[in-house]
């Protein structure tokens, strides 16, 4: 009977964590004309909610597009971002499988936003395997590309 409860208490907290977990992003210019981001502005009047954009792919997408000239059809390109989880799920699964990737981070290289720029890349995960194009990342999808 007791453990009846417990679970019961502890499904009920688990239902109630996202609502603990969720933060909301203000932004407010103080006194001195500067402008702060924050969870707690000094006055909530004054302060504008912000509402947040995540740029990555929420759905995994397959495209066909012409790869650059001497790339074989093996090789493994990941333009990625620091924050992105789906990039760091990719990235494990190639290090744990011994896949030999590229990965460029489009937020700290311009040259790599560029190139990223150029085949349209419009999220991230973009991970290229000769002339295939993933948009986001699932195991099974990967699977599906990679020779």
């Amino acid at each position: 009977m007791e453990a009846a409860r417990v679970i019961r208490l502890i499904l009920a907290l688990i239902a109630i964590l996202p609502l603990i977990c969720s933060a909301e992003i203000y932004k407010w210019t103080d006194e001195s004309g500067r402008v702060h981001f924050g969870d707690k502005p000094k006055d909530k009047d004054q302060a504008e909610q912000l509402s947040l954009k995540i740029n990555s792919y929420e759905s995994v997408s397959y495209e066909s597009f012409t790869p650059a000239q001497g790339t074989t059809s093996r090789r493994v390109v990941m333009y990625s971002a620091a924050w992105c989880g789906y990039c760091r799920q990719a990235r494990q699964y190639f290090q744990q499988n011994g896949i030999s990737f590229v990965e460029y981070d489009i937020e700290k290289d311009q040259r790599a936003r560029k190139a990223y720029d150029s085949i349209g890349g419009n999220g991230v995960p973009v991970i290229l395997v000769g002339n295939k194009r993933l948009n986001g990342f699932t195991v099974a999808s990967f699977q599906s590309i990679y020779p």
